[in-house]
């Protein structure tokens, strides 16, 4: 259980740091979130040593319906609405709505220069970026943001990622550029066009 759940926080590391972006509504269905839980639960299952690699590939659909019907209890309040797009070539491109009310909220001094006292509103937040890992161990390389249609600076991106991503193990959330451990046997994440292969 406990691998299942670190296993979960990657692949919500995968969909969630990058926000997850596509304009098009993706194709979601009960039928693929069950087909994803099942590929999780065999990805739990760390291989002996010895025996070949494992192979198990990931579409966007499974982990779209994954986010959608399964993962609900995962996504941090104020954040909704995330959609995972795999370009391809190491890409992971997303889109989720996030509620800058409630951050505003937290993070606003209530100095006249704050830019968090100004922020509001529910609004899209967009990044694109490539997924990099090597020998159990992954990275995110942010290529570019957006927040309200507006493109931000990475450190922007950095605190709302970071403020949304808190929990008692992590109190300041993920840093996006700190390199993060594959769990359970994993080496590599290969990233294709519409699909993730996770290599044990």
């Amino acid at each position: 259980m406990r691998h299942s759940l670190r296993l979960s926080g990657v692949i919500a590391v995968l969909v969630t740091v990058p926000w997850v972006l596509t304009l098009a509504a993706p194709v979601v269905s009960k039928e693929l979130a069950a087909s994803c839980v099942k590929k999780i639960e065999t990805i739990t299952k760390v291989p002996g040593a010895g025996q070949p690699a494992r192979r198990t590939p990931l579409s966007e659909g499974e982990l779209n319906s994954w986010l959608t019907f399964s993962a609900v209890d995962r996504i941090p309040a104020g954040v909704t609405d995330p959609v995972v797009t795999l370009p391809g070539e190491g890409r992971v491109s997303g889109r989720a709505v996030v509620d800058l009310d409630l951050m505003g909220r937290k993070k606003g001094s209530g100095r006249l220069l704050d830019p968090w006292s100004y922020l509001g509103g529910r609004v899209p937040v967009v990044a694109t970026g490539k997924v990099l890992t090597d020998a159990g161990v992954g990275r995110f390389a942010l290529e570019s943001a957006q927040v309200g249609g507006i493109t931000v600076p990475k450190w922007l991106l950095q605190e709302v990622v970071g403020f949304y991503s808190k929990s008692p193990s992590r109190p300041n959330g993920i840093n996006m550029d700190e390199p993060f451990p594959l769990p359970v046997g994993i080496e590599t994440l290969e990233v294709r066009t519409g699909q993730a292969v996770v290599v044990q």
